[in-house]
Formats: C-alpha cells, sequence, structure tokens
C-alpha cells in the first residue's frame, strides 16, 4: 500500500537501528574520553499517546538498544483531563432539556459520579459523535432542546471545535455550545521539563499537535531547557527515525527543534485552523490537569464574544475539583514517573473491562497500550523489561 508500507520496511529498520547504535557507541566514547561517568541509559520522551501505541503495536522497544529507555508522556487529552470535569458533564447532562454529546473515549472515563456511560444509562441524553459537526447538526435537528457538546483535546482537535463555534454564530444557531476543555501542549511539556523527579534527555513531539501549531512553540525546550526535540510522525519508521535524530543530537552536543514529520507539518502550522482558535479561544489563566494539579496557561475557554456558544454561561458548572481514588497511581504514569506496570492496580483491579483510571480508558491511554499489546513485566535477568504477548497476536516489525 503506497505511502503506508514504505515507513513499515523490515529491511529498513535493521539500518536506522544501527545507526541509532553507532550513535550511541559516539555518545560512550566521548564520556569515556572526558572521563565522565558510565553513561546512563538516555531518557526519551514521547510525548503523545498515539506514539506509545505505535511503539508497543510494532515492538519497536524491543528492537531498540538498553542503552534507551522510553518515557511514556501525559499527550492523552482524555487521560489528563480530571474527574471533575466528568462530573460536571454528568450535571449538565442531568438536565431533560439537554442533549449531551461527545467523543467515544470520554464516555467511560470515571468521575467521583461514575462515567458518562452510566448517566446515560440512568437516563440522561447522553450521544457519541465523530466530530463537534455532528452536535452541529443534532443542534439543527432538535431546535427545542440544548445540545452541548463536551469539546476536549489538545491543539490537534481545537480548530475543529472552534471552526463549529463560528459555524454555529454564522448560523445563529442559539442551541448549541461547548463545555470547553481544550489543553494546549507548550505549557503541560514546560511542567514536565519542572518535574524535579524526572531527568529527560530529549523529546518525540506529537505530530499531529504540530501540524496545527507549527514548530516554533517547541522553540523554547530546546533553547531554555537545552533538551533535544524532533517533531515525529505516527508510523514506525517515523518514530525510529526520530529517535536516531535524537541521539545524533546529544552526540554532537546540540539542542535543536528538528521536523522528522515534514510531510505533514509545516514550520507555520496551519493558517486556517490557528486563525480560528485566536478568534474563539482565550488562554484560561489556570487549568487543572490529572496528575499535574493546576497549571498555569495550560487551558482555553471561549471568548466573550461568542458567550451564547459557551455553556459554562448557559449552566451553573462548578468546575469541581476531585482526586482520584488514593490507589489509582495515573498521575505518576502520565508524568513518566513510573511505568503502568508498576502501578499496583494494574491488569488486577484496573483493566480496559474494568478500569480505575483514566490510562486504562483511553485509545490512546499508557495503561491501555501495555495491556492490549502484551503485558509487561520486570525481566530481572536483563535489568529491563519483557513484554509477555498476552494477545496472541505479535505485532513485531
Amino acid at each position: 500500500m503506497k505511502y503506508v508500507d514504505e515507513f513499515r520496511d523490515p529491511s529498513v529498520v535493521e539500518g536506522i537501528c544501527d545507526a541509532i547504535n553507532r550513535q550511541l557507541d559516539r555518545i560512550e566514547k566521548a564520556r569515556a574520553k572526558n572521563n565522565d561517568s558510565p553513561m546512563r541509559p538516555l531518557q526519551l520522551m514521547e510525548f503523545c499517546g498515539g506514539h506509545t501505541h505505535t511503539l508497543f503495536k510494532y515492538g519497536i522497544e524491543s528492537l531498540l538498544s538498553e542503552r534507551i529507555e522510553m518515557v511514556h508522556g501525559p499527550g492523552c487529552p482524555v487521560c489528563v483531563l480530571p474527574s471533575g470535569r466528568v462530573d460536571d458533564c454528568i450535571e449538565i447532562a442531568a438536565n431533560p432539556n439537554v442533549i449531551l454529546t461527545t467523543f467515544g473515549d470520554a464516555m467511560r472515563v470515571p468521575g467521583v459520579n461514575g462515567n458518562l456511560l452510566d448517566a446515560k444509562a440512568r437516563g440522561s441524553d447522553i450521544r457519541m459523535v465523530y466530530s463537534p459537526l455532528d452536535a452541529l447538526a443534532l443542534a439543527r435537528q432538535h431546535p427545542e432542546r440544548e445540545v452541548v457538546f463536551f469539546a476536549l483535546g489538545f491543539e490537534t482537535t481545537m480548530p475543529s471545535t472552534a471552526l463549529t463555534v463560528l459555524q454555529a454564530a454564522k448560523e445563529g444557531i442559539s442551541n448549541f455550545s461547548i463545555f470547553c476543555n481544550h489543553i494546549t501542549t507548550a505549557p503541560t511539556i514546560d511542567a514536565i521539563l519542572n518535574e524535579p523527579d524526572l531527568d529527560l534527555d530529549g523529546f518525540l513531539a506529537p505530530g499531529h499537535v504540530s501540524m496545527v501549531i507549527g514548530t516554533d512553540p517547541f522553540q523554547f525546550i530546546a533553547q531554555d531547557y537545552a533538551k533535544p526535540i524532533v517533531i515525529t510522525g505516527f508510523e514506525p519508521l517515523d518514530i525510529l527515525q526520530s529517535i536516531l535524530m535524537l541521539v545524533t543530537q546529544i552526540a554532537e552536543s546540540r539542542c535543536d527543534v528538528e521536523n522528522q514529520y515534514r510531510r505533514v507539518v509545516e514550520a507555520g502550522g496551519n493558517s486556517s485552523g490557528l486563525f480560528a482558535m485566536q478568534e474563539v479561544y482565550d488562554v484560561y489563566p489556570v487549568t487543572e490537569l490529572r496528575g499535574f494539579g493546576e497549571i498555569g496557561n495550560a487551558g482555553v475557554c471561549v471568548r466573550d464574544e461568542y458567550a451564547a456558544w459557551n455553556a459554562e454561561c448557559k449552566f451553573d458548572v462548578q468546575r469541581k475539583q476531585t482526586k482520584d481514588p488514593h490507589q489509582c497511581q495515573c498521575g505518576e504514569v502520565l508524568k513518566g514517573l513510573i511505568r503502568p506496570w508498576q502501578c499496583g492496580m494494574y491488569g488486577k483491579q484496573c483493566s480496559p473491562e474494568t478500569p480505575l483510571g483514566a490510562l486504562m480508558v483511553s485509545s490512546e491511554g499508557a495503561c491501555a497500550a501495555y495491556y492490549n499489546h502484551g503485558f509487561r513485566v520486570p525481566d530481572k535477568g536483563k535489568g529491563r523489561i519483557a513484554i509477555v504477548d498476552t494477545t496472541h497476536n505479535n505485532h513485531a516489525v
């Protein structure tokens, strides 16, 4: 299949892995020459949950040297959603005049009072949609009811929500509104870089987010924190090439923003999407993220000019602050401090069938990736993590 098979070619994989190992050798030799301490495994964080699933689905980590350790970041919008936002949605949906709509992953994220599917079972009119435009279509079909779209996601989904608000305003559809819970990427990465217990050596930047915002918003990572970063696509060879680009930067003592995903990402991003975002959103001064607490300037809200399409202006939304169950360690996993299998609930009380935390619910969650593509346990003999295939389906490249 053209433009897919080319990025999954096993003959190319071997060459890239060899090139990665040569750069790692350069790093080790340089450290020995400078009488530095022995090289520890490089800590490379893939921010996006889509990258995490590619790593596991195609067995990429098993191809990498033990001198590289992938750290799984918080780049899943459903996973960083605080449970209080779910409870707010449940309260909005309890209004008999409301049709609440959202994406499928958000339906099963647990709040204190259950999830949206539980609320639907209790009689609330909650519907899954594939796009905010689907929600707008429902508002046209049901002018007598209020249709609320539970808007969430990083910059990948922000333009589609903004364009839908603009369309609703253009048509004068007054029974449509959004409950805005969009998050921006750069402040979230900044919070990670200020985490005292993390010592990261480089980042794989999210390709879909970069398609919207371009490359400039990531410059602070290289300039202020001296960390190399590579904007990365989602196929196996995309990720391997990006890892090669990162270790090459480290070997050459460089800290740059490089764009591996040039076939999709342009330096200036998507001008139409950026215009819609600037038109509809303001920066929200303080936003709560699961596992991180409150982060300044991480979220957005609807501008006053579009208050008629802001659910928080139509309903009594309290923005509750709630905590995950104390035994759930989603926050530590999201920040890369522990791996999913190190959580005592993983695979026991918490599984895709009975999720205790959002990371096991989302299709991009790290815990779901571990569980669905091979239960991972410590390999005491090698000091690394071994994959035990529980799906009877070998996806390795």
